[in-house]
């Protein structure tokens, strides 16, 4: 890949997106927080199945700085067994209301790859797509967020969440996802989808050396000239790497370091399972 001056190109680019008729700024970091709507999500404590465990999980998210609510009715941990459209639906739709009601001011996002649930998912209050798949498994789904004028999250996975881990094969990873990258934006755009942030995809479709490669290089996709998300919280890349439980607290502390180094290296969204230490993270850095 060429060289670049990152830190001008950094300096250069001040990245928003638009929500409706507001303008959401990206120059100080945004946390988004995880809230799954499934039974067997690989982080237990993101699990609330029940109004009153989502409004609980949402009220205090937002007391920690939370800025976005991502919502998934589809566990897409490797080898996640396979849920029905209507599944997913009859999971999302209720949380979804429940967070657009009690809190009118949050923003949401839909964590799917289908596009018949991102449609009902907006239409019910959700603002912006969150798709592991890059549209690679439903496209229709870019129709969908140019529809409702949403902003997509274009995130790089090669294969299913039941395949994905079988397809970590690169000729040059950074190169190979940064065309990746350039060919669906030049897509998305076609279709007349405005507003896209780019998501590495760790965790899909990667081995645990390319997941910390990728991190640690991350400047290299400011080429694309797009705002960059980055999802590593709880992740097996740090827990299986450690040698410990999920939800141990070395587990937490890997997850902030390695959170510190996206931030410096220009992510602009945190997609977290612990957002007062995100929150905190972003504060101290900006």
């Amino acid at each position: 890949m060429q060289n670049l001056d990152f830190e001008n190109t950094k300096i250069r680019s001040k990245y928003s997106i638009r929500i409706g008729d507001k303008l959401i700024d990206l120059s100080t970091p945004l946390v988004m927080g995880i809230v799954n709507v499934t039974p067997d999500s690989f982080y237990a404590e993101s699990r609330s199945e029940t109004t009153d465990k989502i409004i609980s999980k949402v009220t205090q998210m937002i007391t920690e700085g939370v800025s976005i609510v991502d919502i998934g009715g589809y566990s897409t941990r490797p080898g996640a067994k396979d849920v029905s459209i209507e599944d997913e639906i009859n999971r999302i739709t209720p949380a979804i209301q429940t967070i657009s009601k009690e809190f009118p001011d949050l923003l949401i996002s839909i964590d799917t790859f289908r596009s018949e649930v991102a449609d009902i998912a907006l239409t019910n209050g959700a603002h912006i797509i969150n798709d592991i798949s890059g549209f690679e498994i439903d496209p229709k789904i870019i129709h969908v967020a140019s529809k409702h004028n949403a902003p997509y999250i274009l995130m790089h996975m090669r294969g299913t969440p039941q395949t994905m881990q079988t397809l970590t094969d690169y000729d040059n990873i950074f190169k190979d996802i940064s065309y990746y990258f350039s060919s669906k934006i030049k897509q998305l755009h076609r279709a007349g989808v405005k507003d896209i942030i780019l998501d590495p995809g760790f965790g899909f479709s990667k081995t645990l050396e390319q997941n910390y490669h990728l991190l640690n290089n991350l400047e290299h996709f400011w080429i694309l000239d797009k705002p960059i998300l980055v999802g590593i919280s709880r992740k097996s890349m740090i827990y299986s790497k450690l040698g410990v439980d999920i939800s141990s607290i070395e587990t937490l502390q890997e997850t902030i370091k390695l959170n510190t180094i996206s931030l410096e290296k220009g992510t602009h969204i945190l997609r977290v399972h612990d957002v007062k230490e995100a929150s905190q993270l972003i504060t101290k850095s900006h």
